[in-house]
């Protein structure tokens, strides 16, 4: 097929994107912007254009498969309707691609890609040879987030945004927590788990759900779904290279997993002990200055804030911990404000940078970012600067806020990353 994805640069279509050129496929694309994700598409003879008012798309296309970040409105979109070209969303093509295999979907609020990545790193020293989808870049997938294996396991991450993971068809389901996110798109808490449930009710009969049964969330989805069940917690904590309690006991479910795949309880310890995790989950950028330790980390959900922070005091508890946080999405900021006030106890300074404004186009309401730095410093008895955007927050890190010694970690889903990369290029311990 010659297929065409709209939006590839994201971090689920181009997995999807480089797949299916590795099956042999012709594969094109456009996005916004560059970035090293689009870098490597070119390299493996995928051609992508930054141009999108549709003249990227050719005539003579067999698939068009659009990010949840292209709206129905856009160009390409309807250059695609306008030709008849057959439209998918990135879930159902991946739905598509993965349903002849047997699919173990990592599913849940928090934790999907670090679960997904042990899963991966215990399937693949098992030598099961599984096909991976995964939202973020992994060593054991040679910095890339995307494998083809020769196995009849894939391996993928499932989002729950949109309801998007009812398009795969699971045989095993590892659920890590249900405690809400996306607001924008489900209306409630109720609404949240009602998804979760329709998903885990995707299993067959004899499918199996691997989960926390001490976590209330997932125990009231599970049962609802009646489907069979593994409560990993019954398992001990298995010991790993990265820390924080939220990793042991995601790589509880992998235990779980593993265990009913007969993968030698040995193995499994040996594979779960080498993992050192993965891009941007308290990812070491390097060291700036002589003596900062620089950290990277997409949290940006309370839960994922706390659990990462925690981590971090685990990790380095003799040091002054520094977070720099952009939040992301008003919406997102203010339906979970109280939580956000009271999940940076765990630093001793908190920076916070204007709101990465991912879907403007859609959001009305607005932070009022210097009461929220009021409010964060109330509720979590912390020192708190709301410090603007993140060319000026860069500017006051460096010559006010940060000391010899620290740990300074950049926490956010958005473009604070560039800032963690910038202030690490001359690192001599960048990983």
């Amino acid at each position: 097929m010659k297929i065409f994805c709209s939006g590839i640069g994201g971090i689920g279509l181009s997995a999807y994107a480089a797949y299916r050129r590795a099956q042999g496929h012709t594969v094109l694309g456009s996005d916004r912007s560059a970035s090293p994700l689009i870098e490597d598409l070119r390299s493996q003879g995928i051609e992508v254009s930054l141009v999108q008012d549709g003249s990227a798309v050719p005539e003579d296309c067999d698939l068009f498969v659009y990010s949840e970040a292209i709206s129905s409105e856009m160009s390409e979109r309807q250059r695609a309707r306008a030709l008849g070209i057959p439209h998918q969303s990135y879930f159902q093509a991946l739905g598509d691609l993965s349903c002849s295999k047997q699919v173990i979907a990592v599913c849940g609020t928090h934790g999907k890609s670090s679960t997904t990545a042990m899963a991966a790193r215990v399937l693949i020293d098992a030598g099961i040879d599984p096909s991976v989808v995964v939202g973020t870049k992994l060593t054991e997938l040679s910095g890339r987030n995307w494998r083809k294996g020769a196995g009849d396991i894939f391996l993928l991450e499932a989002c729950e945004y949109r309801r998007s993971f009812l398009a795969l068809s699971p045989r095993i389901v590892l659920l890590t927590n249900a405690d809400g996110d996306h607001f924008d798109a489900f209306t409630s808490r109720e609404d949240y788990h009602n998804a979760f449930v329709e998903f885990l009710s995707l299993l067959p009969q004899d499918g199996m759900v691997f989960t926390h049964g001490a976590d209330p969330d997932c125990m009231a989805i599970v049962s609802r779904s009646q489907r069979p069940f593994c409560d990993v917690d019954t398992l001990p904590l298995p010991l790993l290279s990265v820390p924080g309690l939220h990793m042991r006991q995601n790589a509880q479910l992998v235990v779980g997993l593993a265990k009913h795949l007969d993968i030698p309880e040995e193995q499994i310890r040996s594979s779960l002990k080498s993992y050192a995790g993965c891009w941007r989950r308290m990812q070491v950028r390097g060291v700036w200055g002589d003596s900062v330790t620089v950290i990277d980390d997409y949290a940006h959900h309370p839960r994922e804030i706390s659990a990462t922070l925690t981590a971090l005091r685990e990790a380095y508890p003799n040091r002054r911990l520094v977070c720099a946080f952009q939040p992301h999405m008003h919406d997102r900021t203010l339906k979970l404000y109280a939580e956000f006030t009271r999940c940076f106890s765990a630093a001793d300074l908190v920076l916070l940078t204007d709101v990465y404004d991912a879907r403007s186009d859609v959001e009305t309401a607005r932070v009022d970012m210097d009461r929220f730095a009021r409010d964060v410093a109330q509720e979590s008895h912390r020192e708190v600067h709301y410090v603007g955007d993140l060319v000026h927050m860069e500017g006051l890190i460096k010559d006010r806020f940060v000391r010899p010694n620290d740990v300074l970690a950049f926490l956010g889903a958005g473009d604070i990353t560039h800032v963690a990369e910038k202030m690490a290029q001359d690192a001599h311990v960048a990983l």
